[in-house]
């Protein structure tokens, strides 16, 4: 579906820190900070905590949470009483999607042990459950609810594993029926609340694409282009307006950033709607019509919007603690909004603010209590310039006791993608590293979103080129600083991340030690070992990284694990035996070639986890070998 787009493989403005720092001798002596270390197990005490679904009688939130060590789903009353836990999975996690419309029957996916193939339940009020998309080797997305409350649209690709088929299936009974067949794999990206509307996009390339809309009738769907363009234009679609009437969906036709446009279907005309200057992420409306919350990534920092359309008034909630806005909800009623506020130093805390209240109230407070906050570490945005002197953003993270008198190690962080983003928000994994005495740099090298579709595509075709030199001059921005050991600096990441720090440890001398998690390290296999599902994506990818049919070549010079013999320097690997993406079989083979060449190589395998890790048992061990690592070799 649409959220696949740029993440194939799994944020204030400072430039004062970029160049010119003084050196040591001119700066007087600083005195060491006390501060206290947190362990691993620590760090992931603190609860990873997302969704904010409110149910009919507007007295309790659905919520998603790994408090017990597996996500699992929770009833959180908004009176501010403890939370009750309504799944116990001990070993897939089970992600809530959100209540019934007019009772307490919850909808969840879940899939076998990371491999995607996500299926949709029902958890009924008396505890037992209905697998609504049974089958063998399907995965399966949910669509949306009718606005009549007595259907939910589901999409599976049962019929064909490349192509999604519409369904709408009853909440009386669960019997379902065919609305639309997508014979084409194009990506299913809403239906509209009364059924009559689906709205596709077909993949182009990686930078142009066509928007359809499809009239579902009993007797033929009809298909309508409405993204008629000249030159090259990409589209996304938001949702439909509560009325069925409107369709909301974002493009970059009009300039660097994307912006968000209305069509109007009874006029079968387009209208400019939301825009800012960077791009606008998120348009959506509460089930009744009458919020609308709007969110922009500024500069990797997320704004919102929210805005009560019956008054044409901006809703400012008073007293909001410093920190990034998401998961808005609001009740049926009215009464009640729900939302998580996150920051670099505080894991996403549930809120409620009520009618008449002064303040939101907390429904959750998800940080390790044996965790000061001010023993974590805010990062600073800012800019190096790069080998043709683009201006590079990233996120820097300094430890607490660093100076001139302490300098310390550090760690580049590459993002998965390729087109994904480093953004400002809680990552126990980072301050982990942080509060160990690491620097963390969190490079958005071109091909990152977020920065302009200009920036987005000056990676294409030139993966392990100029994106790995943005890596390395990154690496040179760090050794301008005088609080950085300039001969103790690593890379790590992963995903397309991954792919980074092996490329950066076979095509460069520039790293003293490499991070892979879950890396691509043969292109040649990843792109011809695409998950069926994807087929909607192939184009774009093999737009971005190139078709193994036609650029075999290309693809194997960028590709570490025929360059393994050029890796000198100790090296990490970390990776999911269920990773259907990247296959284990990437990094078997990258850990064996290192190791005939005599290099100090270590390999983690979790052997129920897939393209990125889930339990948190497992996330604990993969921190420990991190620091583990970086303590031995660096």
């Amino acid at each position: 579906m649409s959220t696949y787009r740029a993440t194939f493989l799994s944020v204030g403005l400072l430039s004062s820190l970029i160049l010119g720092g003084c050196s040591s001798s001119e700066e007087p002596p600083q005195p060491t900070v006390d501060f206290a270390t947190y362990s691993a197990e620590e760090f992931y005490q603190t609860t990873s905590q997302f969704g904010a679904s409110i149910n009919a009688s507007a007295d309790a939130v659905l919520t998603t949470s790994d408090a017990s060590g597996v996500f699992n789903v929770y009833r959180q009353p908004l009176d501010g009483t403890p939370a009750t836990q309504l799944s116990f999975s001990s070993t897939d996690a089970i992600m809530g999607i959100s209540w019934f419309p007019e009772d307490d029957r919850i909808l969840y996916s879940a899939d076998n042990g990371g491999n995607e193939l996500n299926h949709l339940f029902v958890l009924a009020e008396d505890g037992s459950v209905t697998d609504l998309t049974p089958g063998e080797n399907l995965k399966a997305s949910f669509m949306g609810w009718s606005d009549d409350k007595a259907f939910l649209y589901v999409a599976t690709n049962e019929r064909d594993p490349s192509s999604f088929d519409l369904y709408k299936v009853s909440l009386s009974g669960y019997q379902r029926e065919l609305i639309f067949q997508n014979n084409e794999s194009l990506s299913l990206e809403a239906v509209s609340p009364d059924g009559q509307f689906v709205a596709v996009v077909e993949t182009l390339g990686n930078t142009d694409s066509a928007l359809y809309l499809i009239e579902v009738s009993e007797e033929e769907s009809r298909a309508r282009k409405i993204s008629e363009h000249e030159g090259e234009v990409n589209y996304s679609v938001f949702n439909f307006g509560p009325d069925s009437q409107s369709l909301y969906y974002s493009t970059n036709q009009h300039g660097e950033f994307v912006q968000a446009w209305r069509f109007d279907i009874p006029s079968l005309s387009h209208h400019v709607y939301y825009t800012a200057d960077w791009d606008v992420t998120t348009i959506r409306f509460t089930g009744d019509g009458r919020y609308r919350v709007a969110a922009i990534n500024e500069d990797a920092v997320t704004r919102v919007e929210i805005r009560d359309l019956e008054d044409d008034a901006r809703v400012d909630i008073p007293n909001l603690p410093d920190g990034n806005l998401s998961g808005f909800q609001a009740s049926a009623d009215g009464q009640h909004m729900t939302f998580y506020v996150a920051s670099d130093t505080s894991p996403a805390n549930l809120y409620v603010y009520s009618a008449e209240s002064e303040s939101p109230v907390a429904l959750s407070a998800n940080l390790n209590p044996e965790i000061a906050s001010e023993n974590l570490v805010a990062s600073e945005v800012v800019r190096f310039n790069s080998f043709d002197g683009l201006a590079i953003p990233g996120l820097l993270y300094k430890p607490v006791n660093a100076s001139p008198n302490n300098r310390v190690p550090a760690v580049i962080w590459v993002h998965g993608g390729p087109g994904g983003q480093s953004r400002v928000g809680y990552n126990p994994m980072i301050q982990h590293l942080v509060n160990h005495g690491y620097a963390v740099f969190s490079v958005n090298n071109r091909g990152s979103s977020g920065y302009g579709k200009t920036f987005y595509h000056l990676d294409d075709l030139r993966h392990g080129e100029d994106d790995l030199q943005d890596i390395v001059f990154g690496k040179k921005h760090l050794q301008t600083l005088n609080w950085i050991d300039h001969d103790r600096i690593g890379i790590m990441g992963g995903s397309y991340g991954g792919y980074m720090t092996m490329a950066g440890m076979a095509f460069t001398d520039e790293f003293a030690v490499g991070i892979n998690i879950f890396g691509v390290t043969n292109w040649e296999r990843t792109l011809t070992s695409i998950p069926p599902w994807w087929e909607s994506f192939k184009s774009y990818l093999y737009a971005e990284m190139g078709d193994p049919a036609t650029d075999i070549e290309r693809l194997r010079r960028i590709s570490p694990l025929f360059h393994a013999d050029q890796i000198s320097r100790p090296v990490l690997v970390v990776q999911g035996a269920n990773d259907p993406r990247v296959l284990q079989i990437e990094s078997d083979e990258m850990v064996a070639a290192i190791r005939a060449n005599g290099i100090p190589v270590e390999y983690v395998l979790f052997p129920d986890e897939g393209h990125g890790f889930r339990k948190k048992a497992n996330r604990i061990t993969a921190s420990e070998a991190y620091l583990s690592f970086l303590n031995e070799y660096l």
